[in-house]
């Protein structure tokens, strides 16, 4: 354990065994909270980030150590459901015996060193977490991916990433299978599954027989995590490359603060696990000790969330404003939601209406947040401070968040600009490290001082954000980033295509859609949530 740690830890578990101070009396209890307050500190930029870090190593495994010693409520870290009688509940121990022999088989079979990177496509099912946190221990690189990619974009992503394992489940795995041949650095594919399929291993079956007894690997804090593709305007998704401790640190703070998360909590975010936020869940979530609530939903259906939320003990919920705008539309007085007291959003802007019917019927405020795959949290309404209906909030440490014009001048309260994160002298530590093999994109996100982020806002007088628009024309449909070159990319490939133009459409209950034209004929397709 990293000496940063290690003294608060042993007077933990020493003090739960009885250590004794001066004079005979027992010596103060370093209660969880203390050794979360390190973490927050670091995330918030008052301490400094420490050389090494390991979030398997550092985070989880400390939370199991406090679990043993009785410092932490007999929740669950993990609790995961698929609404027809399944059920999966892991202690902070039973995460941790079971990444080992999960980190054992990505290091042994797989063959995967430090560096190395894997693609996780799956839908809300243990393994995703499970694998997450095996990349951990083993070094591996993660490459979430949502399980609507086509042959054509995996195909992409596995050469521009040059992944060497990846791990799906059967419906996926025929489209690896498709343009595998294609990807020379992809030497192991990994299926979840009960059957078998030629040319994959079974992770069950290799998961059953592995061995719990795992040594993490010592990684160095600004070593890559993460690779996670973001859309754009021009080109391909771009590879945007987080480091161990900008994601594995830099969402304490906003997990205490906006989240407002303790270790008794029991947190529900439906995000898919393709997307950013899935992350921000986990790296949010188990610092605090929480626990983390994964219901399949394998379709979105408002009476089922309805129906979790007042069969399930969860305190926190988190979904985009399209599932708010939803859940709105059904007679919530008919549903008791006896645990619930805290509610986010984010990833598209909220219509005040909804904000005020979610909260007129459940009596629980929501409380928004804006942030990008480049980012942690930018802005957020904290909890307990004043919302502003229709404002992102204020700027989220260790950030400074300014308006700027296109030179990256910082333009007064009340006027338009451009939303950017002020990066010298100093760059924020939870930032992503760059594009990945694109160093001309990294440096025309940057404007002087600032990283431009390519949204449009104000600020007004009292320091909350209003969010007017982007600067390009990506389109967000359900909190899902579309570049329209992909889509006419996409249009491209049928022969009876010649030219086409993508846009977007107002939609009342997506925000955006992504709309066609070829020749003078409009052809309208809807962008799908996840579960759709």
């Amino acid at each position: 354990m990293r000496p940063w740690l290690r003294h608060l830890v042993l007077q933990a578990l020493r003090s739960s065994r009885g250590f004794c101070g001066s004079r005979g009396q027992l010596a103060p209890l370093p209660v969880p909270q203390k050794i979360v307050a390190t973490w927050e500190a670091i995330s918030l930029g008052r301490q400094p980030v420490p050389e090494y870090f390991n979030f398997a190593h550092d985070v989880l495994d400390v939370w199991s150590r406090l679990e043993k010693a009785g410092h932490r409520p007999r929740n669950p870290a993990f609790w995961w459901v698929n609404g027809t009688g399944a059920e999966v509940k892991w202690s902070f121990e039973e995460l941790g015996k079971q990444s080992r022999k999960a980190a054992n088989v990505l290091a042994g079979v797989c063959g995967l060193q430090p560096g190395d990177r894997m693609m996780l496509v799956l839908p809300r099912i243990p393994e995703w977490w499970l694998v997450s946190v095996a990349c951990m221990r083993t070094g591996a690189v993660m490459i979430p991916g949502i399980t609507q990619l086509m042959e054509k974009d995996l195909k992409y992503r596995l050469q521009a990433s040059r992944a060497k394992s990846i791990i799906t489940s059967d419906s996926i795995a025929p489209r690896v299978d498709a343009i595998s041949a294609e990807c020379p650095s992809l030497q192991t594919k990994l299926l979840v599954s009960e059957s078998s399929r030629p040319g994959w291993l079974n992770f069950r079956e290799l998961l059953r027989e592995a061995s719990t007894e795992h040594n993490c690997v010592r990684t160095k804090s600004r070593d890559p995590l993460v690779i996670c593709f973001t859309s754009g305007t021009t080109g391909a998704p771009k590879m945007v490359e987080h480091s161990q401790s900008s994601y594995g640190l830099g969402f304490v703070a906003s997990g205490r603060r906006w989240m407002a998360l303790t270790e008794s909590d029991i947190f529900w975010n439906m995000t898919d696990t393709g997307w950013v936020k899935a992350g921000w869940t986990l790296f949010s979530a188990w610092p605090n000790g929480s626990c983390i609530f994964v219901h399949e939903l394998p379709q979105v259906d408002a009476k089922v969330i309805l129906n979790t939320l007042s069969t399930f003990p969860i305190t926190t919920l988190c979904c985009v404003p399209t599932i708010f705008r939803l859940l709105v539309q059904e007679d919530l007085t008919r549903y008791q939601f006896q645990s619930l007291r805290h509610c986010l959003t984010g990833g598209e802007a909220l219509n005040p209406d909804v904000r005020e019917k979610w909260k007129r019927q459940t009596g629980v405020e929501l409380y928004e947040a804006y942030g990008q795959s480049e980012t942690v949290v930018i802005c957020a309404n904290p909890k307990g401070m004043k919302i502003k209906s229709g404002s992102m909030g204020k700027a989220s440490p260790p950030y400074d968040v300014q308006i700027v014009d296109d030179e990256g001048n910082v333009l007064p309260p009340g006027e338009e600009g451009n939303v950017a994160i002020r990066i010298r002298p100093t760059r924020p530590f939870c930032f992503f490290n760059c594009y990945l093999d694109s160093p001309e994109k990294t440096a025309a996100s940057e404007q002087g001082d600032f990283y431009i982020t390519g949204d449009r806002a104000r600020m007004d007088k009292d320091g909350y954000f209003w969010f007017m628009g982007r600067n390009d024309d990506v389109i967000n449909s359900s909190s899902y980033r579309i570049g329209p070159v992909e889509v006419e990319s996409a249009l491209a490939e049928h022969p009876a295509v010649l030219e086409s133009a993508v846009v977007s459409s107002p939609d009342p209950i997506r925000g955006e859609v992504t709309s066609a034209v070829k020749n003078t004929a409009f052809c309208f397709c809807t962008h799908q949530h996840p579960s759709e």
